[in-house]
């Protein structure tokens, strides 16, 4: 099995629908950080598992400069976040977003 990883960072604005009060409801920013994981059994005709400019463009293409709430169809917590990454780029397993320093969520395909 072939695994690569690709770290990005974008920044985007969001608010978050919650059933409690909270500060988060509010539009506000963030510096993300995904860590995009693709893993292959064999590789591709380039002889990679997927290209590491692919990973990106599709990722910050939809997201980075962008109100969240606006581009995603869903309440977009870090935790959505990632699945929507790993739903939405070839070959992706597992996508971890880092919100803010100490704070991420991690999505993994089974």
């Amino acid at each position: 099995m072939y695994y690569v990883r690709k770290r990005l960072e974008i920044s985007a604005a969001h608010k978050l629908s919650l059933s409690y009060a909270s500060k988060c409801s509010g539009m506000h920013g963030h510096n993300w950080i995904l860590i995009v994981e693709c893993k292959a059994e064999t590789l591709n005709a380039d002889g990679m598992v997927t290209d590491f400019s692919h990973i990106k463009h599709q990722v910050e293409q939809m997201l980075d400069h962008s109100v969240l709430n606006e581009v995603l169809p869903f309440n977009p917590t870090a935790e959505n976040i990632a699945r929507w990454v790993v739903d939405n780029v070839p070959n992706c397993f597992r996508c971890e977003v880092q919100e803010s320093q100490g704070n991420s969520a991690i999505y993994e395909k089974d």
